[in-house]
């Protein structure tokens, strides 16, 4: 039987690559979005292309109401999550004085309640599946290092770091792995605003990183080949930190 993986925030960027290269290596993929029906339906296009299995489930991860009945909906009609990959975030950055609090909250409910929001509904049916799985979060360099003008992002993403590795000692007599992601600067729309000349000339590799380079990392944790990895927080961003 195929293993489901539930990739939220994966119409585009990131969460899109993830999702591409977890249908290549013969997952079946469920691709959560917010709202961007087009570029989710793109996206589950071109995994069919490929001779992928997909399907979509919208739901603002935010929302802890609407993403537990989505989840739930989704597991009694089709069947448990072998994986997920908790993905979906926002930005809304600005220096801590001018930081309102519609933009802490924005960032803490869609970055940081999303943990909770979505692995809450799924964990307990993959314990009783007893087939064991993976668990993917992302969080970002702002979340180990910190970054001006990201006091908000970087509270959620150190926050999914913290919650990632207790979760993982949680789970591992249940052969679950937790696995912890965090980028740097990656070419997707979250940085499409920056001044990235002067962005590069911070990282040592000089460049950006690939949503593919990130989406490779993720595709290993969920192999076979990293069964015996779990709660590692593992960077990726050319040599920043």
């Amino acid at each position: 039987m195929t293993k489901r993986v539930l990739v939220t925030g994966a119409s585009r960027g990131i969460g899109r690559a993830i999702a591409l290269v977890l249908a290549k290596a013969g997952f079946e993929v469920v691709l959560n979005y917010k709202s961007n029906r087009a570029k989710a339906e793109a996206t589950l296009s071109q995994i069919k292309a490929g001779n992928g299995v997909a399907g979509l489930l919208p739901f603002d991860v935010s929302d802890r109401e609407a993403t537990v009945a989505a989840i739930e909906q989704e597991v009694a009609a089709s069947g448990v999550f072998y994986g997920v990959v908790s993905n979906a975030g926002i930005a809304a950055d600005a220096p801590f004085p001018a930081l309102t609090g519609d933009s802490w909250d924005s960032v803490i409910h869609t970055n940081l309640d999303s943990f909770y929001n979505v692995l809450h509904p799924v964990v307990m049916s993959m314990i009783l599946e007893k087939k064991g799985g993976r668990i993917v979060t992302l969080s970002s360099l702002s979340g180990l290092a910190g970054n001006p003008g990201q006091v908000n992002y970087g509270a959620a993403k150190a926050g999914i770091i913290g919650a990632t590795r207790a979760l993982a000692q949680e789970l591992a007599k249940r052969k679950i792995t937790v696995n912890c992601v965090a980028p740097g600067l990656i070419e997707t729309d979250m940085v499409a605003e920056l001044p990235l000349d002067e962005a590069k000339k911070r990282i040592p590799m000089r460049r950006l990183g690939k949503p593919e380079e990130v989406a490779a990392l993720v595709r290993f944790l969920f192999s076979e080949d990293a069964s015996y990895i779990t709660g590692q927080v593992i960077s990726i961003n050319g040599g920043m930190l």
